[in-house]
């Protein structure tokens, strides 16, 4: 199967964070990353080099300008035409991807803005009644995800404590279960997940169970 088959290049949907981690992800697997990040190398005003050392650059330059080439080929690819429009005159990769990063996560104080706005989200968030457990780890973890995208520091004890503090009435006693016999601290958000899950269906099944036994009494 060839590349082209198997290659799945992640389109941008104005979420920037999103289609930058998957972004991301794609040019590292590759091994282009680095090329995003630090761009095509040239020589320092006043450095002095010898003919060696000169050759040795411009091939350098060769060869990172040919992968270059191929980061923009799927750059372009991800990002949609009216988009596109406003970033075509940069040149390299790097100056693609600084481009789409301004224009969508913002400078320094635009990105401080928003994470603001996202702490107040993640404080007021909270289980509703007719949420479920895997609804509600969704909500919690795509405001703490876009949080940790922006720069904070947002380790999984601290989500861990969020979601037992917010969670339905319904799971009072689970949360006691599991306060008191695990260190909450070393608990990860995929094993909180899990052990309310486990709860969650348990509820379900009794309380199928006694809709079943009252219309059996019927």
């Amino acid at each position: 199967m060839s590349e082209k088959e198997t290659m799945i290049i992640p389109k941008f949907d104005v979420d920037y964070e999103h289609w930058a981690m998957l972004m991301e992800n794609l040019l590292r697997s590759k091994e282009w990353w680095a090329l995003v990040e630090t761009g095509i190398p040239s020589q320092e005003r006043g450095t002095v080099l010898s003919g060696a050392q000169r050759t040795e650059l411009q091939e350098r330059i060769a060869e990172k300008t040919v992968t270059d080439h191929k980061v923009k080929k799927y750059l372009f690819a991800s990002i949609d035409k009216t988009t596109l429009k406003t970033i075509v005159k940069e040149n390299t990769s790097k100056d693609i991807w600084e481009s789409m990063k301004t224009k969508y996560q913002g400078n320094k104080r635009v990105q401080s803005a928003q994470l603001q706005r996202l702490r107040r989200d993640f404080e007021v968030l909270e289980m509703k009644e007719g949420d479920n457990i895997g609804d509600y780890f969704s909500k919690v973890m795509m405001v703490a995800n876009d949080m940790r995208n922006l720069g904070e520091n947002m380790p999984d004890d601290k989500i861990v404590e969020k979601i037992l503090r917010t969670l339905a009435d319904r799971f009072t006693y689970v949360i006691c279960a599991i306060e008191e016999s695990k260190d909450i601290k070393q608990l990860s958000v995929d094993e909180l997940q899990s052990s309310l899950l486990l709860h969650e269906q348990n509820l379900n099944k009794k309380g199928v169970e006694e809709q079943a036994l009252k219309a059996a009494s019927y």
